[in-house]
């Protein structure tokens, strides 16, 4: 397996994801830049800004002058006063477009400083270092960025492609057990709806996975990135195929909303899975026992398939401002079969209500 994956979009653009144990080799790629020049960021939260001394060492020598910014961690902030926080920083500190910014956390950063870099100076370019599961295997890859507008999760938004993505996987080891499961509702979607090859894989090096096995998070971590990497190049502005990717999310997104954020994105996802899952069940595309079996191996992974503090109308209701809304109707994402994923305009409010009660039993 190596190092590196390239992402290519029709030479539009074009960045490498590079993993590796360490921060170690970060110096080398920020060398391609050419930014010895220039002005770097460095912007994380009050979670991972333990990771800035490291990095800022590692790329000394390599870059102009180099800046920090830090907000405090969790959803809840990742706002547009957060965003007009650091345009004020990166102002002051005279930061022009051929400058840079460094996104170094998880999902929460790498959405709101690519959201920054697309809109500062009318874009500037950035760098992702994501440092959780969640954020290395689906939100800093494929230049989608945004933030919340009040309670409408990553309602603004703009597409913008970093420069280059570099994952130290040693930054998984220090993750609490529910960060580290919330990735791995992401990463179990790739199986779902397009390799069940390697939905099977997953189940096979559970224990692996679970003890945190380098090799076998490595080569995890990297099929993931490839298969988010494959639809990105075919659909970059999702206008098709990428959709597909939104798989458990729209009544996944709407349990977020109406939890609060009190569960983190991957265990929104995974139960918007089940939901997701059980709607194909009730339509025939997959068996009750792919059903059941899909409740088995999410729960095997320490993430929640039900919850029953909410309300199910407000959920459905909640879906109508999903960002994929086309003409009244929502993309809603089912499986055609384990490993293949459809499109579907057609889902009634009823078949999610159905859907929204089946979970509430699951809790």
């Amino acid at each position: 397996m190596q190092n590196i994956l390239q992402v290519n979009y029709e030479d539009t653009w074009c960045y490498d994801i590079i993993f590796h144990e360490s921060y170690d080799t970060l110096g080398d790629e920020i060398k391609k830049l050419n930014l010895s020049n220039r002005k770097v960021c460095i912007v994380s939260d009050s979670n991972t800004m333990r990771y800035q001394q490291e990095v800022r060492e590692q790329i000394q020598g390599f870059v102009g002058s180099v800046e920090t910014f830090v907000f405090p961690a969790g959803e809840e902030n990742k706002t547009l006063d957060t965003v007009r926080r650091l345009y004020e920083h990166l102002i002051l500190k005279k930061f022009d477009r051929n400058d840079i910014l460094f996104a170094l956390g998880g999902g929460v950063v790498g959405d709101l400083v690519g959201y920054t870099a697309a809109t500062y100076l009318r874009g500037i370019r950035f760098i992702q270092l994501p440092t959780t599961l969640l954020s290395m295997v689906d939100s800093s890859i494929g230049g989608k960025t945004g933030v919340d507008f009040d309670a409408y999760k990553n309602m603004v938004g703009a597409f913008h492609q970093p420069k280059c993505v570099y994952m130290n996987l040693s930054t998984l080891k220090t993750l609490p057990p529910e960060q580290f499961a919330s990735g791995m509702g992401e990463v179990l979607k790739y199986g779902y709806i397009q390799d069940a090859a390697y939905y099977h894989w997953l189940i096979e090096h559970h224990d692996k996975i679970m003890s945190h096995d380098y090799e076998t998070m490595k080569e995890m971590v990297y099929h993931s990135c490839y298969c988010k990497k494959m639809v990105v190049e075919r659909d970059p502005l999702e206008k098709g195929e990428r959709a597909l990717l939104n798989f458990g999310h729209t009544l996944g997104h709407a349990i977020e909303k109406k939890m609060n954020f009190q569960l983190f994105h991957g265990q929104c996802v995974a139960i918007g899975m089940i939901a997701a899952a059980y709607m194909s069940a009730k339509r025939g595309y997959i068996t009750e026992h792919e059903l059941e079996e899909a409740i088995s191996v999410i729960n095997s992974f320490s993430l929640k398939v039900g919850v029953d503090t909410i309300d199910s109308k407000e959920v459905v209701e909640a879906t109508k401002n999903d960002k994929k809304m086309e003409a009244g109707k929502i993309k809603f994402i089912l499986l055609q079969q384990i490993g293949k994923a459809i499109i579907k305009q057609d889902v009634t409010d009823e078949e999610m209500l159905a859907a929204v009660e089946y979970i509430k039993k699951l809790a």
